[in-house]
């Protein structure tokens, strides 16, 4: 069975993060104490909308795993209903069930009949609003009206206060919305809610005095020497993802006066693959082209150290959410889209087939350069 979120996270982990998420932990500190991507966890949470379920657990008065065991060894030495369940402590109405539920004397297996048990014990039972179409249709019209799952139900109550079919708590509705697995009311409602959330949030969840996604030595873009404001010495760089489907992607990185463009596969966007094949990459530039390299806020950088430690780039970061700052980095990029659409996967994609669309990419013209090429641009500037 496919493992939800990115390959790496267990079971466990995710039962970890869940927990976290349900004590009130934000995705920036669940990241940082499991150490995952912030996008790990968001992907993880996304999958049932961050609305949190228990872990399940048997009722002490079902059957156990060692009880079933027993059972087991009971038939096989050819005792009685009667003789195993005396020993179990049990009813012999509930061994003989157990044993014609499961295959009946001559199959039975313990371990098969308890995971066959535990999924039974599922019966996910139909969503509210999956067994009444009216009341999903009335609800559907006025979440597209803007209204708040609260407002919704706090009206049917007062319209149909003796007709229970008719009613249903604002937290169905939101569980309804974020949970899609239920498929009654479309994700695309949760941009009628006043928050806009594309997931639950804990009522506990609070980032108030929290440093989110901090970076650790992060320089800012304002400390950035003047030099690289006008372009006129070549050296300076500016680097940023393009993301494709399935959790993919490339790094690019372009050079601010020659438009000169390095294109680097990437097998994932956690920081320490990002750091070293940047370093690698970099490695094959020229050290007097390599002063410095301005990045958005993104986590995948946050080694940026050893970068800077094996190529003697300094590294500065942009804004949050300015783009602008880094418009070079960010018109090559809409270039790219031409040799890979959105949803285009990257996973497929070699060093070498990269290094060739940088090739076509730096052999086109540009007007900003005088109609010169990139790669003529940065031969005159290395010669």
């Amino acid at each position: 069975m496919a493992r939800l979120g990115r390959p790496g996270m267990s079971d466990e982990k995710k039962d970890e993060l869940w927990e976290r998420w349900h004590a009130g932990e934000s995705i920036s500190e669940i990241s940082r104490a499991m150490g995952k991507p912030a996008g790990s966890v968001y992907t993880i949470l996304r999958t049932r909308g961050g609305v949190y379920s228990p872990p399940r657990r048997a009722r002490s008065t079902h059957l156990m795993l060692t009880e079933r065991e027993e059972i087991s060894r009971g038939l096989a030495r050819g005792e009685s209903i009667r003789q195993i369940a005396a020993r179990l402590g049990r009813a012999p109405s509930t061994v003989s069930r157990e044993i014609k539920r499961n295959k009946g004397c001559a199959k039975y297996r313990a371990i098969d009949a308890h995971d066959r048990a535990w999924y039974r014990a599922k019966r996910p039972k139909p969503c509210r609003l999956d067994q009444n179409p009216v009341l999903a249709d009335f609800v559907r019209d006025r979440l597209t009206e803007d209204w708040s799952p609260e407002q919704i139900a706090g009206f049917l109550a007062v319209m149909h206060p003796n007709d229970p079919a008719m009613r249903v708590s604002h937290e169905t509705i939101y569980k309804t919305i974020f949970i899609q697995g239920r498929s009654v009311l479309s994700r695309d409602l949760t941009k009628h809610l006043r928050t806009r959330r594309p997931i639950r949030k804990h009522k506990h969840h609070t980032v108030k005095g929290q440093v989110r996604s901090q970076i650790a030595g992060a320089v800012s873009i304002h400390d950035r020497p003047l030099e690289v404001r006008d372009r006129k010495i070549a050296g300076h760089w500016e680097g940023d993802l393009v993301l494709g489907r399935g959790l993919t992607q490339i790094a690019t990185l372009v050079e601010r006066t020659t438009r000169f463009t390095v294109l680097v596969q990437l097998d994932g966007r956690d920081m320490m693959t990002v750091a070293e094949r940047l370093a690698e990459q970099m490695a094959d530039i020229p050290a007097v082209l390599l002063k410095s390299l301005t990045w958005d806020r993104g986590m995948e950088l946050a080694r940026h150290g050893d970068i800077t430690r094996s190529t003697g780039i300094e590294i500065y970061f942009a804004d949050p959410r300015s783009p602008w700052q880094r418009g070079t980095n960010e018109n090559t990029n809409g270039l790219l889209r031409q040799y890979f659409p959105k949803g285009t996967s990257m996973a497929e994609l070699t060093q070498a087939d990269l290094d060739r669309v940088a090739a076509k990419l730096n052999a086109r013209p540009r007007k900003t350069l005088g109609y010169r090429t990139p790669a003529t641009a940065l031969a005159e500037v290395l010669h």
